[in-house]
């Protein structure tokens, strides 16, 4: 599945490549792209702890870096495009320098900030889902549910993790 990954990347790669060569990439359309990218990009993980979690390919894959790596690359670059200045101002803008939901909106209004937070939610969660099921695999406990989970909605996939865990303990000590 890495070689799949890799294919992926590097198909989005020459298309933002044959873009870019023709100047015909506008912030909408790398801000597109890269949301693309990214999501296709970690579906294959997803895949394999889901559909073969005890296969050597899956263990080797999710041992790999390259997904954070690449991710955190577009992470950044996307972050260097869209943040001003004004950038901080909106965030803190309370006199307390804590973060508003008003400015928060207002940030995320650009597609740019949109695809960059995006990116960042899909580097995170598939690192949960990588610990999600690291600990399945330690303590033999089934966690493709929870995987599942993590993919859209990390913080159950987390939750519904531990209530596995903490039922799979009691039933063996039982």
């Amino acid at each position: 599945m890495p070689c799949a990954w890799a294919t992926i990347v590097q198909i989005y790669h020459l298309e933002l490549l044959d873009m870019l060569e023709n100047e015909v990439l506008s912030g909408s359309q790398l801000a597109s792209s890269v949301f693309s990218l990214g999501t296709v990009a970690v579906l294959p993980f997803y895949t394999l702890m889901v559909l073969a979690p005890n296969a050597e390919l899956t263990k080797k894959s999710v041992e790999s870096s390259i997904p954070y790596v690449v991710l955190g690359l577009l992470y950044a670059y996307l972050l260097y495009l869209s943040w001003t200045p004004e950038t901080l101002r909106m965030i803190f803008a309370s006199k307390y320098l804590l973060p508003e939901l008003p400015g928060i909106a207002k940030m995320f209004s650009s597609e740019m900030t949109l695809a960059s937070a995006w990116i960042h939610l899909l580097v995170v969660d598939l690192f949960a889902a990588r610990q999600v099921f690291h600990d399945g695999l330690e303590n033999q406990i089934e966690t493709r549910h929870s995987v599942s989970f993590c993919l859209l909605f990390c913080p159950i996939g987390i939750l519904t993790h531990c209530i596995t865990k903490a039922l799979t303990r009691r039933s063996r000590n039982a």
